[in-house]
């Protein structure tokens, strides 16, 4: 009994991969470097003695990836993606293409994701079973269609596919970005500068007022009194600050329900609501359009678009559409019955639909829509400039008008 327990434990025991380094002699009798990601040293050995290299030396690395390092961005990962579809596209062969871009890559960690894959390659495993390994950087998306290219011979073209629809996805990322940057970077400019008058200055002028003996105006004595109680008890509000921000956080990753009702509010929230929204149905153009022109069935495509929707309330109503069309509804029609999509857009995919060009059709909806985020992040960006001055005016202004209200009324008394 305790041995069939022992037995089940180290079945179910998840053992995490390692970077290995190497070095050892081929067949040719020279001398080979080089890296692999394995779950011990007598897996790199048995790979490299496949590939007629006799092993001399294996260590696993102290530090893996990004430990001291650039961290992998994806914005690195489309970077390669095109590199990768340039490449086999000019004729170079796969490992070798590999090799150019993981050695001529600035960013370490880079480079040994590179040169793993590469690795792996050479052991004789498929190009999709390699990226497989680093669901941290490929998803699900990438590795199923480029094993579609690789069952289907179109390799190249299913690169060059792969890596625009990222390019795609990460200037509409970057624009989200954009917009949001600047209103949360001058909250937390706001929120230190009120922190430094109300810690340093304000005592300052507390003290001189207390010299004069006068009572001090409504206003000026409540910024007093705030900032009495931010010397007295800051940790206690820096720890309100710093415990909200993980519990949103926890909650926003482990709470379906609590991620539902913050994405619902978003897409109701002004301004910001619509700019949400459009690049929402714009990434879901865009991946349900590379899906179908890879040949990819329309459910896995649905479910694709799904999981890159970005919003809750999108996911929910691709996910519909993809159990209506599964019982034989047309997609325009089930994407009508959500509600949530725009009018143009169901007519477009009718018109692909009726037209068989469905895929098209979805480019032309997101280069739509990703053309009307960017003009709405100018918009933003614009709009939203005379509401932080008025903001900073207010915040910053109001606690000075405070500190001088006293010296105001002393001046009118004489």
């Amino acid at each position: 009994m305790a041995t069939a327990v022992r037995k089940r434990n180290v079945k179910t025991k998840k053992v995490r991969s390692k970077t290995f380094q190497y070095t050892g002699v081929n067949k040719q009798g020279q001398k080979i470097k080089g890296k692999m990601q394995a779950e011990d040293a007598a897996y790199v050995k048995t790979q490299l003695r496949k590939q007629g290299i006799t092993p001399q030396k294996v260590q696993a690395e102290l530090f893996s990836f990004g430990s001291g390092k650039k961290a992998i961005k994806p914005g690195d990962i489309a970077v390669f993606l095109r590199q990768m579809a340039t490449m086999i596209k000019a004729g170079v062969p796969l490992v070798q293409a590999l090799d150019i871009v993981g050695k001529g890559h600035e960013n370490a960690s880079m480079q040994e994701l590179l040169m793993s894959i590469k690795a792996d390659i050479e052991s004789g495993s498929p190009i999709a079973d390699a990226l497989r390994k680093h669901t941290k950087y490929f998803d699900d998306l990438v590795c199923d269609l480029i094993h579609a290219g690789e069952q289907s011979g179109t390799l190249e073209q299913m690169l060059d596919r792969i890596a625009t629809y990222k390019e795609k996805t990460e200037a509409l990322k970057s624009k989200i970005k954009k917009a949001m940057m600047y209103p949360t970077a001058v909250v937390v400019v706001a929120i230190a500068v009120t922190a430094i008058l109300l810690i340093y200055v304000v005592p300052m002028f507390a003290n001189l007022f207390q010299g004069a003996g006068s009572d001090l105006p409504a206003f000026t004595q409540m910024v007093v009194n705030l900032s009495e109680n931010v010397q007295k008890y800051w940790y206690i509000y820096l720890g309100v600050i710093i415990a909200t921000v993980i519990a949103f956080s926890q909650l926003n990753q482990r709470s379906p329900k609590f991620r539902a009702l913050k994405d619902r509010f978003l897409l109701k929230f002004p301004i910001f609501g619509p700019l949400i929204n459009k690049a929402a149905v714009a990434r879901f153009a865009r991946t349900l359009s590379t899906t179908f022109a890879a040949g990819v069935p329309l459910v896995d495509a649905l479910n694709s678009a799904a999981g890159a929707s970005g919003n809750t309330v999108h996911k929910n109503a691709i996910l519909k559409i993809r159990d209506d069309v599964t019982t034989g509804m047309q997609i325009n029609m089930a994407m009508q019955s959500t509600g949530v999509f725009p009018n143009m857009v169901n007519q477009m995919v009718a018109i692909g639909e009726e037209s068989g060009a469905v895929d098209a059709m979805l480019a032309k909806v997101a280069d739509i829509y990703e053309g009307e985020v960017d003009d709405a992040v100018d918009g933003i960006s614009s709009l939203i400039e005379p509401f932080v001055i008025v903001f900073l005016g207010v915040v910053v202004g109001g606690l000075v008008v405070a500190m001088y209200l006293p010296i105001f009324q002393m001046g009118n008394a004489f």
